[in-house]
């Protein structure tokens, strides 16, 4: 059954109120006036008092109606905003009743959550610094093993792992600090006309040979014609562009193909990245790019890689959309405005 909303109730309610104060009248002018009193005239003189005592109990119940609707809608769209993630907003709070109670219960959340948010960066950033030294030093270890010879078999091997695991702490080290920054408003963009297309073809081409290693080939598709400049920081959406391929080798490593597409319209540059693995579940999708999310996948990460992407490219007025393709695997799109067609970020 549908809910009707609290407004049409009020006038619900007001308007039975207006009939019964009119009725009312009517009665008590029939049941206390004398018979040779009860003309048409004295009648419809009762129905207007009846109908002004109405109107009165009408405006004041319009008029509570609003005050009420309007501090509701105020908390809602604060408790909106917190649930968004913009924890420390404060409603301000006008009389010492119900809602008061309420404002200053919303109030208290608010606070709390931002504590607790600020706690949690604090601690993300101090450990992630702590472990740059020692992720350091075994990286460099562990690369220097590899030259040596006399290191063979299952040892080998080992140094290898050794290796290749470090290098993903590092990067979810990378992702934690870029996101304390992100959190602490240090996150800064160094703004310059890009030529997307080159920055692009470099990246395919870094990444290119390091999929192949692991037996994933990386097609690209160049645009037909010239992309007009962007406005961006080329090395942060270098930083995008990478952890796109890496989620797309990672999660779609079955499917052994991963493409990479750009094109352009009137307005936006556009970055496509396809792998044909086996995509998201639909009820995963609306959570992937929230921060220290990970979804059902038997793949690990930190959950902030794509969190961080999306505040990059929000930075440059763009968008990030993840989806899973036609058939199988996941598309994700980027869109970047073009110089003339984006405000100064």
């Amino acid at each position: 059954m549908k809910r009707s909303s609290l407004r049409t109730r009020w006038l619900r309610l007001s308007a039975a109120v207006l009939l019964l104060v009119i009725v009312l009248a009517v009665l008590i002018f029939i049941l206390t006036a004398p018979p040779e009193r009860q003309t048409w005239s004295a009648a419809l003189i009762a129905l207007l008092v009846g109908l002004a005592l109405g109107a009165v109990v009408l405006v004041s119940h319009l008029l509570f109606l609003r005050s009420l609707t309007g501090r509701i809608n105020t908390l809602t769209e604060a408790a909106r905003r917190i649930a968004e993630g913009s924890y420390g907003i404060q409603v301000g709070k006008k009389h010492e009743d119900e809602i008061g109670t309420l404002s200053d219960t919303v109030n208290e959340m608010s606070a709390r959550l931002a504590g607790a948010e600020k706690l949690q960066s604090e601690f993300i950033s101090s450990v992630s610094h702590e472990l740059r030294t020692p992720l350091t030093a075994i990286t460099g270890w562990s690369e220097t093993l590899m030259y040596d010879e006399a290191i063979r078999g299952d040892s080998r091997r080992g140094v290898q792992i050794i290796s290749r695991e470090a290098s993903r702490l590092t990067k979810m080290v990378v992702e934690m600090l870029e996101f304390t920054r992100i959190q602490d408003g240090r996150f800064n963009l160094n703004v310059s006309e890009l030529d997307l297309a080159a920055e692009l073809e470099d990246v395919v081409f870094t990444y290119g040979g390091l999929l192949a290693q692991d037996g994933i080939e990386l097609r690209y598709t160049p645009p037909e014609e010239d992309v007009p400049p962007i406005l961006g920081d080329g090395e942060r959406l270098k930083q995008v562009l990478l952890n796109i391929l890496d989620n797309a080798a990672k999660y779609g490593r079955e499917g052994k193909v991963v493409e990479v597409a750009l094109t352009a319209d009137a307005a936006d540059a556009v970055v496509t990245v396809r792998d044909y693995g086996p995509g998201i579940p639909e009820n995963e999708l609306p959570f992937v790019k929230q921060k220290f999310y990970k979804g059902s996948g038997k793949e690990r990460g930190s959950g902030i890689g794509l969190a961080v992407c999306e505040e990059i490219i929000a930075r440059h007025k763009g968008t990030l959309t993840v989806e899973n393709a036609p058939e199988r695997g996941v598309l994700v799109t980027v869109k970047l405005p073009l110089a003339g067609q984006s405000e100064s970020i």
